[in-house]
């Protein structure tokens, strides 16, 4: 685990100006501080894995290697622990899926980046945030396992700005975006319902346009006005971006938080139903609807108390979400 020949390591007693402008010149940086990577951070990151250059695949748009010493590299930038280097190098594995067109989400003009829902077990044990703000900051688990995934983009796949990264404007999203799946367990866990069992420590990595805030349609009461607006998102989503000039419809995303799926439930709904509904409202304002099918609307439970609900529009130049349990190192 000692060649770390090929990155650029500072001795412990650098000073935090001096390693920042080297980081910069290196064109390492995202823009935001980093934590200087000494052997001393990097041993320790790799401390637990037993082979740190076995690869996982080559990540577009330039296709570095994915190996566990890259990634970690940029796990130490970006403030990482070590129990947190699993799900950054499963992210970042599960990104060259060919359903969810890597190459497109980091070059596109468009506003795309790569959005990560942890799942299971895992999120407890690592600290992560899947209730109050679980989109916003504050947590550190979140904030710098979504760094991390983002400086694996940037590093490894090489979408730099104007190099592979050809986006017209970017988004918020591209420094960081990790949140986990709430622990409540008013709906079976995403992970659960893409076949994985219950007790499986998993993720799933979404190509995002950005994300939209949704309330209910009037005093949420039923299902039906607590989804209403979910469906003239959806389909508003495919009329403004390039879905709506391609052939068939993808899949939609949308975050529940517990407060409106506990209500969804005791009027006796499950997902199936759900799925359904949406699927047919959508109808009303898109004669093609907003998914392929009922199965293509997602839905998500995260976040915490409150009326607020989201919708993440998936990018429409073409991605299908990937779930899939963290790899064991």
């Amino acid at each position: 685990m000692t060649d770390w020949t090929d990155f650029t390591v500072f001795d412990e007693a650098i000073a935090w100006e001096e390693a920042q402008t080297a980081l910069e010149e290196a064109e390492l940086s995202d823009g935001l501080p980093m934590v200087p990577p000494t052997r001393r951070r990097l041993e320790a990151m790799l401390a637990n894995v037993a082979d740190p250059d076995r690869s996982y695949g080559q990540l577009p748009p330039l296709f570095g290697e994915i190996t566990p010493r890259g990634v970690a590299y940029n796990c130490v930038l970006a403030g990482c622990r070590p129990a947190e280097l699993p799900v950054v190098l499963t992210a970042a594995a599960a990104c060259i899926e060919t359903q969810f067109n890597i190459l497109g989400i980091l070059t596109t003009t468009g506003t795309a980046c790569v959005a990560t829902v942890v799942h299971g077990p895992i999120t407890s044990a690592l600290g992560m945030n899947g209730g109050t703000n679980t989109l916003g900051p504050g947590n550190r688990a979140n904030a710098c396992i979504g760094r991390a995934i983002a400086l694996v983009m940037r590093n490894i796949g090489g979408a730099r700005a104007g190099i592979g990264d050809m986006a017209t404007m970017g988004q918020p999203g591209k420094y960081s975006f990790c949140f986990a799946e709430s622990s409540e367990a008013v709906l079976p866990s995403f992970a659960v319902r893409q076949g994985l069992p219950p007790e499986a420590n998993a993720l799933t990595v979404l190509g995002v346009s950005g994300s939209a805030e949704i309330l209910p349609a009037g005093d949420p009461a039923s299902p039906e006005v607590i989804l209403q607006p979910f469906a003239l998102a959806m389909t508003t989503s495919v009329a403004v971006c390039s879905m709506a000039r391609r052939n068939e419809r993808g899949e939609q995303v949308i975050l529940l938080p517990p407060e409106m799926a506990n209500q969804i439930v005791r009027h006796g709904w499950d997902i199936g139903r759900v799925q359904d509904w949406l699927y047919e409202a959508s109808l009303a304002h898109d004669p093609q609807g907003a998914a392929a099918s009922p199965r293509g609307i997602h839905v998500i439970l995260t976040g915490g108390a409150g009326m607020k609900m989201t919708h993440l529009p998936l990018w429409g130049g073409g991605t299908a979400p990937i779930t899939t349990p963290i790899i064991r190192l």
